[in-house]
This record gives C-alpha cells, sequence and structure tokens, in this order.
C-alpha cells in the first residue's frame, strides 16, 4: 500500500517537533496527547496498520491544538505533509475556542486562513466545527469572513466530534444533539460518517453493519463521510476498500462513497502532492485518478452560479458530483 501518511516526523529524522507550555487560559484549555489514544474510547479497534494510522491522525490533531495555544502554529509545517491537515484542523478547532471564549468575532480563524493554513481550508473548517463541539455551543453561531460555501464544513466537524466525543448516543442511540437546527442534521450527519470510520477502525464490514442501523434517510449522508475518511485519512488496504464500494452498492448509496471520495481528494489536491492512499481509495471508491476527480467537484461548484451559499447550495454541490460519477458509470 505504500507510504499512508502516518510515518511520523520522529521517525524520518529523529526529531519531534514540540510546542511550549502555555499560560493561563491557554494553559486551561491545552489538551493531553493522550486523548489520540482512541481506546479510551472505548472503539471497536484491531491493532496494527489500521489503528496507527486513524491514531496519527487524532495525535496530528492534538498537537495542531497545542502548537496554536502556545502561538507556535508555524511548528505544523514541520512535520509530515500528508499528515500536515489534521494539525491544522487542531489549529482551527483551538483558534475557534479562543475567539468564542475571548470574543474577537473570528479573527484568529481568519488569519489561520489568511496565512498558514491557505491550502488547507476544508481542514480548519472541519476543526472550526470540532471547537463548537468542545465548547458545547451551537456550530457557526458568531462565524464572520468565512468562505461562503465551505463554512458548511463546520456543522460536519460539529458532527464528528460530537461522535468522538459522545459516541455511546451519537453511535450506540442514534441521536441528534438538540444544539442543530434542522436544516443543519444533514451535514451533521456527513462528519458522524467521518467518525464512524475511525469508530469502527476502517473496517468495511463494521462500518456498514452500523449504518444500516440508522434510518435510510440518514445512510446517504453517512456513506459521504465515510468515503471522505476512507480516502483522505485511510487506514484500509486495496480489498477492504473494495469490500467499503460493494457494501455501499448494496445499500443504494454507491454515489454518496463516491462523492464523499471525490471531496476528499479534492481536499488533498488542494493541499500538496496527492498521497498515495487517497489515489488508490479514488481509483476504488470514486473509479477516477485524483485530477479527474478533484474535477468533478470543481465544475460542480462552478454549476452552482453566483454567490452560492446557503445549506442547500452546499448539499447541491454534493448532489452535483453524484451525477457526474453517476453519468460516468451507467
Amino acid at each position: 500500500m505504500g507510504d499512508t501518511g502516518t510515518t511520523a516526523f520522529l521517525e524520518q529524522v529523529g526529531i519531534e517537533p514540540t510546542v511550549a507550555p502555555s499560560r493561563g487560559l491557554r494553559g486551561f484549555l491545552r489538551k493531553d496527547p493522550r486523548e489520540a489514544d482512541l481506546s479510551r474510547r472505548r472503539f471497536r479497534l484491531r491493532e496494527g496498520h489500521s489503528r496507527r494510522v486513524l491514531e496519527n491522525a487524532e495525535e496530528s490533531y492534538v498537537f495542531g491544538f497545542n502548537a496554536t495555544l502556545a502561538r507556535e502554529a508555524d511548528k505544523i509545517e514541520l512535520i509530515e505533509q500528508a499528515r500536515r491537515g489534521f494539525a491544522y484542523e487542531g489549529a482551527g478547532a483551538a483558534c475557534t475556542v479562543l475567539d468564542l471564549l475571548t470574543l474577537t468575532r473570528g479573527r484568529r480563524l481568519h488569519e489561520l486562513l489568511a496565512g498558514p493554513a491557505k491550502h488547507y481550508r476544508h481542514s480548519v473548517y472541519l476543526g472550526a466545527g470540532r471547537g463548537y463541539a468542545l465548547l458545547r455551543m451551537r456550530p457557526m453561531r458568531g462565524l464572520r469572513r468565512a468562505h461562503p460555501l465551505l463554512r458548511w464544513l463546520v456543522v460536519d466537524g460539529f458532527g464528528f466530534q460530537q461522535g468522538l466525543a459522545r459516541a455511546d448516543r451519537m453511535v450506540g442511540e442514534r441521536s441528534m444533539p438538540d444544539l442543530l437546527t434542522r436544516s443543519h442534521c444533514a451535514i451533521f450527519d456527513q462528519g458522524l460518517g467521518r467518525l464512524l470510520w475511525y469508530h469502527d477502525c476502517a473496517q468495511p464490514d463494521e462500518v456498514a453493519a452500523r449504518i444500516a442501523g440508522y434510518p435510510v434517510g440518514r445512510r446517504g449522508d453517512l456513506w459521504s463521510g465515510v468515503g471522505f475518511a476512507a480516502a483522505y485519512t485511510g487506514g484500509a488496504e486495496l480489498e477492504e476498500l473494495q469490500r467499503l464500494a460493494a457494501h455501499a452498492g448494496a445499500d443504494g448509496f454507491r454515489g454518496h462513497l463516491a462523492q464523499g471520495c471525490a471531496f476528499a481528494v479534492t481536499a488533498r489536491t488542494q493541499a500538496g502532492p496527492v498521497p498515495e492512499h487517497t489515489a488508490e481509495a479514488a481509483a476504488v471508491l470514486a473509479g477516477a485518478v485524483p485530477e479527474e476527480a478533484a474535477s468533478w467537484a470543481d465544475a460542480a461548484l462552478i454549476a452552482l452560479g453566483h454567490d452560492p451559499h446557503t445549506h442547500e447550495d452546499y448539499q447541491s454541490w454534493h448532489t452535483g458530483v453524484r451525477r457526474t460519477w453517476a453519468r460516468r458509470n451507467r
């Protein structure tokens, strides 16, 4: 399977980036690196490659969160390129938490997006959603100067973090948090779908069985989130990706899986070289090379016309990608 983006900077050059301890409010907010240990979450884990991939992603998230609190977000550039997206997700969460607690109206998040994270906007907005969830606040409240369409990724990130922190309710009981408006629920499920990939440790049979327990009306968005995580984060071998695609097709949501994968490829393409595991996922889940899969998202965005910004526009963006995939696979 080649390099999946899980080799730590420490393993590559023998130096591990560290951040200075924070004081005051920032010190109080600092995350314990042990939070990346998914066994503390009572997830369905398996030892080996998949678990390392998923926990390395969360380790990078925690690193980015703490580096931002320590005013050392520039150190994110010291870690492996394939893992920086997760670190900038952590940076987005930290900026959001600080902005909300200090009433700075999104200033830090805007500066992060305009500066070092300009090629990682998807990750930053997903992280912002995790920040809202950490404070148990309604996602997007008070979010200013945000991208008119990518801002909806905040709700996606909120869904991921809610599932991570409250798996018994969100996954076990299949609940929906009270903080969401009705229009946000579908996007929330896309984030929850990403979390299911972590919850069941990238095991396609387990993930499919988990999704089958949700109402049919929620499954499409869950499969979209799974497609994103399988392509962006990785953790599955080729044969497992093939089984995942077969499960989604049997459930009637093969296009949703492909669409989620296409958006993951788009995010990876904008950030730099596409990791081998993402290219492999694109071939299996979307049936295309990364450049083609990313072009679907670009074309669907252009088709939305001038000034798309509502949640309906965001969902239409996804629908456009699924239509392109369906036409290609008639």
